[in-house]
């Protein structure tokens, strides 16, 4: 297991190596750079662009060179500084810049995960031993329900109901008091009792959907025929159901966890700007609508890391909840 592990790390370098040079030539296919849409927004409030700024603009974020010698400007900064770049529209160091926001969105899409599993698995697991019943279709209708539902027209919902009703607000992920204070123990507990709504509006799509899994899995694993002969030779029904097929019908769930993270940080773009959190998606989708590709990059990057780390996690879990794949790979 340990040795499998090391090769999965190992591959991992070039598989983001490759990541790297797709990434920065995607950003790089739009027309222009950052200061053509510079110059365009200038233009469109009747102001002329300084041709010799322009000029030393484009000299200091070295957009007058080739790609390839951008790339590795970008990407020898990243291996022997640790510096992910300048990015343009903010003249501020990109680490500076997404630092503490891919905390705070590593820090929801955590909490997504296990609110997801938390809800889902054990709805899931009722939903199939109570098969046709009332309880049932009652599941199913609200699984079908939520998948429909758009995330940010959720959040708009929610906003609206804690502002009318509850006469509260749900916007941002801290209270005004801690916005700008530093980190410390009471902004920590703020944070957390904030935490809860978007993770309940990322979650509510996520939770039928797996629901839905979990269902079809569990039913497809009680009609086995060693479940019925566990269940002829006197085995308990809980102690049944959780040591067989519930850990059988949760291996394509634990599957998911890799691109879950992309699924999460993509999703919540939009729910992030309903709700003002401050989050990696905002940002991203301003730097990808201003050509800033230091900071573009420099995020898709950190994203693909993420997931990256959730395959392997992904694949690890796999093992540990399935004996065969184990036996598996110490046979190979």
């Amino acid at each position: 297991m340990i040795s499998y592990v090391i090769r999965r790390v190992l591959l991992m370098i070039p598989t983001l190596f490759v990541i790297s040079i797709i990434t920065f030539t995607i950003i790089q296919l739009p027309p222009g750079d950052y200061l053509t849409t510079y110059i365009a927004n200038l233009q469109e409030t009747g102001e002329e662009a300084d041709a010799a700024l322009v000029a030393a603009l484009r000299k200091r974020y070295g957009l007058d060179k080739p790609m390839h010698e951008q790339y590795l400007m970008w990407m020898g900064g990243i291996l022997f500084e640790g510096d992910l770049g300048q990015s343009f529209s903010m003249n501020k160091p990109v680490t500076e810049l997404i630092g503490e926001r891919v905390a705070l969105t590593v820090t929801v899409s955590f909490c997504t995960i296990i609110f997801t599993w938390i809800v889902a698995i054990p709805i899931g697991i009722y939903s199939a031993t109570h098969q046709y019943k009332i309880s049932d279709y009652v599941i199913t209708f609200f699984g079908f329900v939520g998948m429909a539902t758009p995330q940010f027209s959720l959040a708009l919902l929610l906003m609206y109901f804690s502002s009318e009703v509850l006469g509260v607000s749900v916007g941002g992920l801290f209270s005004d008091t801690y916005v700008d204070a530093p980190w410390s123990w009471a902004k920590l507990g703020d944070l957390f009792a904030h935490i809860w709504v978007p993770v309940v509006i990322l979650g509510v799509a996520g939770t039928a959907g797996l629901i839905r899994t979990m269902r079809a899995n569990l039913l497809d694993q009680l009609e086995m025929p060693y479940v019925v002969t566990a269940r002829a030779k006197g085995v308990s029904e809980t102690k049944l159901l959780v040591k067989y097929p519930v850990r059988v019908a949760i291996n394509p769930m634990v599957s998911t966890i890799g691109w879950m993270l992309p699924m999460l940080f993509s999703g919540s773009a939009i729910v992030a700007m309903v709700l003002g959190l401050p989050m990696v998606g905002p940002l991203l989708l301003r730097a990808l609508m201003e050509q800033d590709m230091y900071l573009a990059g420099s995020m898709v990057m950190i994203l693909s890391v993420l997931t990256v780390i959730g395959t392997l996690i992904s694949d690890i879990l796999l093992a540990w909840v399935d004996p065969r794949i184990r036996f598996e790979r110490q046979k190979s």
